[in-house]
């Protein structure tokens, strides 16, 4: 049973206030998840979010028994069984709302996208760490970009564009820390434009995700039929002020007019009903969350610590400006949960892996000494 148990002197060096902010998020999006669905549904979406959250939690703390580094060693083991999936999905799953992003298990389903976000994080710090941080080097390099474009590829073609850009930003911002040459991140950025050119006139988007990118530059063209659901979270949001309608009061959120209000949309349920004052709320607690990564990320004892804490807070940091933008109308629609708030048992099973990781280089961040 001792196998199973966290040492003490590492327990200690737990960062606490990045778990308690992470659990608080939870909480707030457990209660803004109920308020939406309780006249349709009862208790049970929230009800079952309470449930992924205990779970969340267990796993947290098996990734803390072992050290992060015997995790890495298991990196291509992890990231080979994500890409796995990604490939029995794309060939067997059937299309809902126009992507085939979920495999179904029994009446349930999981999205293997998320799960190979915390593969992707995993196996470049690992690759990275064994090429001691040398990322300029040519072949370094052709490897770690081969590892970042099969995901992104086979998440790409379901089509989930919003996972597929959570992916490049992860990748970007592990890139980034370790110094890759200006030039060649120049040269990336330029090549987006032709490449979404490309994107744009094949047949790898759908009609669907063109229009919510054509609704993004002119919404008000649109808000009697694909603008709506956008018009109305915006609406939503304005209406709540600055301290919003009320617990349980969001006439937009909970009357059916913002579909996936509960997932995508959740933000829109923070600005109605807790008004401004809910929403700098929630940000304070998502910048300290991203804060303390970062600096984390600078008090790592090695490459692969620094990294996993890049990684993750590159991942989260891209998913909430994305999720918050698209409901307030600055960024084009797409389907990307808002961390820890979305309601989801993939998207909060993987936010608490991923936390878990982050958590586990803030306990081992310094050698210990037992005498």
């Amino acid at each position: 049973m001792n196998k199973f148990l966290i040492n003490k002197k590492l327990l200690k060096q737990l960062d606490v206030t990045m778990l308690v902010t992470a659990i608080l998020i939870t909480i707030f999006g457990i209660i803004n998840i109920y308020s939406v669905t309780y006249s349709v549904s009862g208790a049970h979406y929230g009800e079952l979010q309470i449930f992924w959250l205990i779970l969340g939690l267990a796993v947290v703390y098996f990734i803390l028994i072992f050290d992060y580094n015997t995790l890495g060693k298991y990196s291509s083991i992890i990231y080979w069984s994500g890409i796995a999936l990604l490939l029995y999905n794309d060939v067997t799953s059937k299309a809902v709302k126009g992507a085939s992003s979920w495999i179904r298990i029994g009446n349930r389903a999981i999205e293997p996208g998320e799960f190979v976000k915390f593969g992707l994080i995993l196996i470049l710090a690992k690759k990275l760490d064994d090429m001691e941080g040398n990322i300029n080097k040519p072949k370094n390099f052709v490897i770690l970009s081969f590892y970042a474009f099969i995901p992104m590829f086979l998440i790409l073609i379901q089509p989930n564009l919003g996972m597929t850009l959570i992916c490049f930003f992860i990748t970007l911002g592990i890139y980034f820390i370790s110094d890759l040459d200006l030039k060649i991140l120049a040269i990336g950025f330029a090549a987006v434009i032709p490449l979404s050119l490309i994107i744009w006139f094949s047949n790898i988007l759908k009609a669907y995700q063109k229009q919510r990118i054509l609704v993004f530059l002119n919404p008000e063209s649109y808000q009697q039929d694909s603008g709506f659901q956008l018009m109305q979270s915006i609406i939503g949001i304005g209406s709540g002020g600055l301290l919003g309608a009320g617990f349980l009061k969001g006439v937009r959120a909970s009357s059916g007019f913002i579909p996936e209000v509960h997932t995508d949309f959740i933000f829109a349920v923070v600005g109605e009903e807790w008004g401004l004052i809910g929403a700098i709320f929630l940000i304070a607690l998502y910048s300290i969350l991203i804060y303390k990564m970062i600096k984390l990320a600078k008090e790592a004892k090695d490459i692969l610590g620094r990294l996993i804490c890049v990684g993750t807070a590159s991942g989260f940091l891209f998913s909430i400006f994305q999720n918050i933008g698209m409901t307030i109308g600055i960024m084009p629609v797409a389907g990307i949960t808002l961390p820890f708030m979305s309601y989801g048992g993939s998207s909060i099973l993987v936010n608490f892996m991923s936390l878990g990781l982050v958590l586990n280089v803030s306990m081992r961040k310094n050698k210990l000494s037992f005498y």
